[in-house]
């Protein structure tokens, strides 16, 4: 088995990268798959929270690192979603403790156990959220419908071209994913936020997924429920089908079915002009 690395990745803090872990996570896991979460917020750790396993955290992701743990000892297993594990970060140590080493050693071992590990980054750029990139196959890009989110956003989309294992190794790019979160439209109809057709011609990303705002989301983190796990929620609702299209469109090109036409229609064609943006931006 080697896993597939999504890192959920934001400019700004507080748009809603740890929620959508763990929410996409479950709905990875709902779907068929041996998932792993992996939290990498370093003395700020919350991914256990929202999972509600919050009690159950004795060993965490230093410990497997400098072989105090066994990764078996430190996952903890969802007991709504069996295929489904958590792997905490430090409430304790520095940043600076995540070494490219050990950050290897254990990702080498989830890659060998699961089909998907998420990873749970800092905001912005520093120490944490780099580390968080390194080994990413897809990135998750999240931002709320505001301007200041949306240009971190993009800022951050230039160090996952640049700074990811990928890019230093000449491999072909991560892939990145839009999710826009806390979406109104009536809002947006108003001017009281971005559209959806603002935000991607800013960052030119193909869009994923759209979550509502919602009190369904606070009260489902509060509560220690992935939000996915609430399938008559219109969050719920919303990260299940952004998996699903996520799976329809990473799937190997021989094992897709046709295209309907529609949305996913749309979605592929929003790719292509997204694409052709990029490569003019800048011109």
């Amino acid at each position: 088995m080697s896993a597939t690395v999504i890192t959920v990745t934001s400019g700004k803090g507080g748009v809603g990268k740890t929620t959508t872990t763990a929410a996409f996570g479950a709905a990875l896991a709902l779907a068929g798959h041996r998932v792993c979460v992996v939290d990498f917020d370093m003395g700020l750790r919350n991914l256990d929270l929202v999972m509600g396993v919050e009690k159950r955290v004795v060993y965490d992701f230093l410990h497997v690192a400098d072989g105090t743990a066994s990764l078996g000892q430190a996952l903890v297993r969802d007991k709504r979603v069996p295929n489904l594990f958590l792997l905490a970060t430090s409430q304790t140590a520095d940043k600076d403790a995540l070494t490219p080493a050990g950050i290897d050693h254990v990702m080498n071992l989830l890659r060998a156990e699961f089909d998907y590990i998420l990873c749970d980054s800092p905001a912005g750029i520093e120490h944490g959220a780099m580390m968080a990139l390194q080994h990413a196959d897809h990135a998750l890009v999240i931002c709320n419908p505001e301007v200041t989110s949306v240009r971190d956003a993009d800022r951050i989309m230039g160090y996952i071209a640049a700074r990811s294992r990928r890019a230093q190794a000449g491999l072909a790019p991560v892939r990145e994913h839009l999710v826009v979160t806390r979406f109104s439209e009536d809002r947006a109809r108003r001017g009281e936020m971005l559209s959806l057709a603002e935000i991607q011609d800013i960052l030119a990303m193909p869009l994923l997924g759209v979550i509502p705002d919602s009190p369904q989301v606070l009260r489902a983190s509060n509560a220690g429920r992935p939000a996915s796990l609430d399938a008559a929620s219109a969050p719920g609702r919303a990260y299940r089908a952004a998996c699903a299209r996520f799976l329809q469109d990473t799937r190997p090109v021989a094992a897709r079915a046709p295209q309907a036409p529609g949305f996913l229609a749309a979605l592929a064609e929003t790719a292509q002009r997204g694409l052709l943006r990029r490569l003019f931006r800048t011109a």
